[in-house]
């Protein structure tokens, strides 16, 4: 019998504001939205920033469970958060079901989320209403240490430390706990108390990791965000097993969150930093969680055989080095096959000798590792990488 898994997916990861600078093209530009498919079918959607549209258009309709339900938990009502409500497909057809959760705010009381739907598409802010929207929509009000179950799940509330504020939730599935903590500066001892109650053990930490440590002690103070040191500290402390580095911040290139993620790897094993089109699954409970990329997110590849020396470091921290062939190129990346299986999300350095007029030459290249699929042929690797220099 096969073990039943949940399926996390990454639309949107980028905090504050979309970007579209073509140096934040491999992490992605769109703003928060997660997708959970539970192991009973269930679907969650966490947030909904701009990356909602895109997960919207991938088929026109919600992957709706047995139920034919979705549920949408919002974490906070900053706009990076449901600006993407607006062009959601799937609300504007009759046949779908949403049930949509968040807290009460101070400043609008009573059926706060609906307040601020309506608002943000009240003329003259948007052309049409939230009556334009067939779908049929039911809120429902949480608050922080709040317990619930949705199908075969129990969803855990937490409040965090941000402005205005924020909710963390922890969704155990049977395959095991994702928990969304996006949005939270450490600092306020009780908070931080509730985000590590909330963190304990989890399969999945996916944590704000806008800023750096730098960034934080001084000019970031007080905007509600926290850091990769900040986020592989709690991994660490409170046992999770995998750690995700979320909400980019806008000025952050893709560079730059690649330093990010290699110094959070030196303080905690498993980490990745969240990349639009990421998939991780879950398995069953003691199973390591797995990720891929996105092959859409590689360049159209053609046909090659270069001779190349690559060098990196495996999933298990150890360099190593090998010499291999090519077998197609573009100008962004290149599908390797190894004997080795680099980290997803590590740099590679890629020696290639290809052909000149006076003779063969060598071109040195540096590669960020983005698809690693296993291979017919025993014990090969093909690894997609994109070239970064």
């Amino acid at each position: 019998m096969t073990a039943p898994f949940a399926k996390l997916s990454f639309w949107g990861v980028r905090g504050s504001t979309p970007t579209v600078d073509p140096s934040t093209w491999r992490y992605g530009g769109n703003t928060p939205c997660l997708e959970l498919i539970a192991p009973d079918g269930t679907q969650f959607i966490l947030d909904c920033g701009t990356g909602l549209r895109m997960l919207g258009n991938r088929g026109g309709a919600p992957s709706a469970g047995a139920s034919g339900d979705t549920h949408i938990l919002v974490t906070h009502y900053h706009w990076d958060h449901i600006q993407g409500i607006p062009f959601f497909a799937p609300l504007y057809a009759e046949n779908n079901d949403f049930h949509f959760y968040s807290f009460r705010s101070k400043f609008l009381g009573r059926d706060s989320l609906k307040q601020v739907f309506e608002a943000q598409m009240a003329v003259p802010y948007f052309p049409v209403d939230m009556s334009a929207m067939n779908a049929k929509r039911k809120f429902k009000e949480v608050g922080g240490g709040d317990t619930f179950r949705i199908g075969e799940n129990e969803i855990t509330t937490a409040w965090l430390n941000h402005p205005q504020g924020c909710l963390g939730f922890r969704i155990e599935t049977p395959s095991g706990s994702v928990v969304y903590a996006t949005d939270n500066e450490p600092g306020d001892a009780k908070l931080d108390l509730s985000l590590r109650e909330l963190a304990a053990g989890a399969d999945i930490f996916i944590n704000d990791a806008q800023y750096t440590p730098e960034q934080l002690a001084s000019t970031r103070k007080g905007w509600g965000h926290s850091s990769w040191l900040d986020g592989a500290r709690v991994a660490k402390e409170v046992g999770a097993k995998t750690l995700v580095l979320f909400h980019h911040d806008p000025d952050s290139t893709d560079r730059t969150v690649d330093t990010i993620l290699k110094h959070a790897r030196e303080e905690f094993e498993s980490v990745f930093a969240a990349s639009e089109g990421m998939v991780i699954t879950l398995g069953a409970p003691g199973e390591r969680v797995e990720a891929h990329m996105p092959g859409s997110r590689t360049a159209l590849r053609r046909e090659a055989h270069f001779r190349a020396r690559v060098c990196g470091v495996t999933e298990g921290g150890h360099a190593f080095e090998e010499d291999t062939v090519v077998r197609d190129l573009s100008l962004q990346g290149a599908l390797i096959s190894l004997k080795h299986s680099p980290r997803l999300q590590s740099e590679l350095q890629v020696i290639m000798e290809t052909p000149g007029v006076n003779g063969m030459q060598r071109m040195q290249l540096r590669g960020y590792v983005v698809r690693i699929d296993g291979e017919a042929e025993k014990g090969q690797t093909s690894v997609g990488v994109v070239f970064t220099d």
